[in-house]
């Protein structure tokens, strides 16, 4: 990774760490290999390599630079000081891309790094969110700079050699806030990691983000105000450099981290690359990505995502309620498009996983559980992933509650958003939480399960890989008691590794406690998922399992309207409905919905209205 130290030549030490967060208990969550790989680790080590071959510390300077996602390692956090102090404490740690449920576990590595007397430099979303968008630096990030942590707000493209000559020459400040300057992204180094880091991600898991930003303005979202309203983009050389790079070291799958691949202007021109190298040069280039729910009315869009590769995309669908879409600011998504969307998708052979956001103001239990039977009827869904509504440092739901001193739970590390944090005009805490847990049996009941198997072999989706997602997902929650997103596959539990606070289990309590924890995970487990293969075989031998229908995966038809209990649920919904219809009804007539509603007049209006 590094080359070897020239004799009389200095050493400066780079730490790069990705921490987790700790699970209920106390103990740290990570993986034998985790699902899902940090962009944020990948994109400061490849700008970590530029600086390196630059040399930019100096020609006698040779930088030794260590990259670790605690999520898929335990990080050797004595060893490491160890080596520091050898070195008369010459060099920097940087905690990378630490998000809100990470800052307390980024604090306890950074306090014992710190009273060895070795610099740290914390940033990330939490830092970044909370400079962005409140007037004051909360508790937290004050008790950092107390502690002679420095903090690091913005991104690190164009930043990165000022902070490692400063950290050089020991006079790092206490706050680097690059807020109002976020840097371009064309022709910057690109995200990496080495091979040896990326195969303790499940399958080999590269990651990279083609663009940053997002134009819409979900109250909910700290994207926005992160990483600015103005998107920002690689383009598709920058792209190809990544991949070859990365299929020199034999990985070819990624994980797209943009928020919001659709709305990246070079989207065609990355898939036409990327197409380009698959079917010329022979490229095994795979990806799962995120989008919109009006990614279908992009020309050409979905057919080249999955001619590119696109084997899963997630969607932000978030809710079939227009009021609750409305009331956080999520304009864009039109329940009269769900199913168009899916659909495409479906006919693609792409897997869809949708988030699902539970605890709007509007929300009940028993408007929960009806909503989640309508998707589970109405919507070619084929995963559903549940989140409870979490005001996130850095978005403006967290800034309205902050200003009005609302009660928001003091516990960063519970900001996972799958703990209550705020309060709830419905619902009390108990049975907002309740309902949340009670949402993933819900859709993944046993009868649901079967029949998300019978439309993806009747479709011609993958049912080994839906089955298999079905295990990760689903099983997640059941049986390690996390969200998907946060696991692996085969969790450790490092007894020394506990949080602040909490006391160090007798190690004659610990293991067979431990031991007992793994059985009763692992074997319930393992006999799901050979029930779901099970399933599965039986469906696929079934005669007539390609002719299988239900209303989910039928065309989208004009009696939908009367058909669909998402459209006439609610009065938003039928109001919805009306203006969809309204506005279909104008561009058949090349009308415009001003002119429809009596706003056109000659000032305002082309002589062909559209």
């Amino acid at each position: 990774m590094d080359k070897p130290a020239k004799e009389n030549s200095k050493k400066f030490y780079l730490e790069l760490i990705k921490p987790s967060h700790y699970d209920d208990q106390g103990y740290v969550i990570q993986w034998w290999r985790a699902w899902i790989p940090s962009n944020s680790l990948s994109s400061v080590y490849g700008l970590t390599l530029d600086a390196v071959e630059r040399r930019m510390l100096g020609q006698d300077v040779e930088v030794e630079v260590e990259v670790f996602d605690e999520t898929n390692i335990v990080i050797p956090i004595k060893k490491i000081i160890r080596r520091f102090n050898k070195n008369g404490n010459q060099g920097l740690v940087c905690l990378v891309g630490v998000q809100s449920n990470q800052f307390p576990r980024a604090m306890d590595i950074a306090r014992q790094f710190r009273a060895a007397g070795i610099q740290v430099a914390i940033g990330g979303f939490h830092v970044s969110g909370c400079i962005a968008m409140l007037p004051e630096l909360p508790k937290e990030l004050r008790e950092a700079v107390d502690s002679g942590v420095t903090l690091f707000a913005g991104e690190a493209e164009g930043r990165l050699d000022e902070i490692l000559k400063a950290a050089y020459e020991r006079r790092l400040q206490p706050i680097y806030n690059f807020m109002n300057d976020l840097p371009q992204l064309n022709g910057q180094p690109i995200p990496f990691l080495p091979k040896a880091q990326v195969t303790r991600y499940f399958r080999d898991l590269g990651c990279f983000d083609a663009g940053r930003g997002c134009p819409f303005s979900c109250s909910f979202c700290t994207i926005i105000n992160v990483q600015g309203r103005k998107s920002r983009y690689r383009n598709a050389d920058d792209v190809e450099r990544l991949l070859r790079a990365n299929a020199a070291q034999n990985v070819h799958r990624y994980f797209i981290t943009d928020d919001n691949f659709a709305r990246n202007r070079n989207w065609e021109a990355i898939f036409d690359r990327i197409i380009e190298l698959r079917e010329k040069e022979g490229f095994q280039t795979n990806f799962v990505m995120q989008v919109d729910t009006l990614c279908h009315k992009i020309q050409n869009f979905v057919e080249k995502a999955a001619r590119a590769g696109c084997k899963r995309v997630f969607l932000g669908l978030e809710n079939i309620n227009p009021d609750s879409l409305k009331g956080a600011s999520k304009n864009q998504n039109r329940i009269t498009e769900y199913r168009k969307m899916l659909l495409a998708w479906r006919n693609a052979g792409v897997i869809t996983y949708c988030g699902y956001i539970l605890g709007f103001p509007t929300d009940t239990s028993e408007t929960i559980e009806r909503d989640i039977k309508i998707i589970q009827q109405e919507l070619p869904i084929d995963m559903l992933e549940f989140f409870i509504l979490t005001p996130l440092p850095g978005s403006q739901d967290h800034k309205d509650l902050y200003l009005k001193s609302a009660w928001m739970d003091p516990d960063m590390n519970k900001y996972d958003l799958e703990h209550v944090t705020s309060e709830h005009p419905l619902m009390s805490k108990q049975e907002w939480q309740g309902i949340y847990d009670r949402a993933w049996h819900m859709y993944y009941s046993w009868d649901h399960i079967e029949t998300l198997i019978k439309r993806a072999v009747a479709t011609g989706i993958s049912s080994f890989r839906l089955a298999d997602m079905i295990f990760q997902f689903y099983g997640s929650y059941v049986y390690e008691k996390l969200h998907p997103l946060q696991t692996g596959l085969i969790r450790r539990k490092v007894r020394t590794q506990r949080r602040h606070g909490m006391p160090r289990v007798n190690p004659f309590l610990f293991y067979p406690w431990r031991l007992w924890d793994i059985l009763t995970t692992y074997i319930p487990g393992l006999l799901f998922q050979s029930k779901l293969h099970r399933l599965r075989k039986r469906i696929e031998r079934d005669p007539g399992a390609a002719r299988y229908t239900d209303l989910a995966i039928t065309p989208v038809l004009e009696t939908d309207e009367e058909n669909l209990r998402m459209y006439q649920s609610t009065e938003s919904a039928r109001a919805a409905l009306a203006k969809a219809k309204a506005k279909e009804q104008a561009a058949r007539s090349r009308i415009t919905p001003q002119r429809l509603a009596g706003e056109c007049k000659p000032s305002n209006c082309r002589p062909v209205c559209v």
